[in-house]
């Protein structure tokens, strides 16, 4: 897991952690939409955009967890670091 930082210039959007394995997924066929090792502090998540015949889906990765909405996937604590609150209901 990386350090948390708040702005990063180089790709902000995927922890440097990250970047191998999104990398190694997306090479795979995985269509991932958003990412994050966690921190420390919550459990690293990936979500993927799939579709089912007709309807598209948002499905966080690892848990397997059903993401029910189609945009805003993360929340921000008060120390800036980002969660997905469902998996913290679990």
């Amino acid at each position: 897991m990386c350090k948390f930082k708040k702005y990063q210039k180089s790709n902000p959007r995927i922890d440097k952690c990250m970047r191998p394995l999104i990398k190694c997924l997306k090479r795979e066929g995985y269509n991932i939409v958003a990412c994050c090792c966690g921190h420390n502090k919550y459990p690293m998540t990936i979500i993927e955009k799939w579709k089912s015949g007709e309807f598209i889906h948002y499905q966080e990765l690892i848990t397997s967890c059903i993401i029910p909405r189609t945009r805003r996937f993360y929340k921000r604590d008060k120390n800036g670091l980002y969660f997905i609150p469902e998996l913290l209901k679990k």
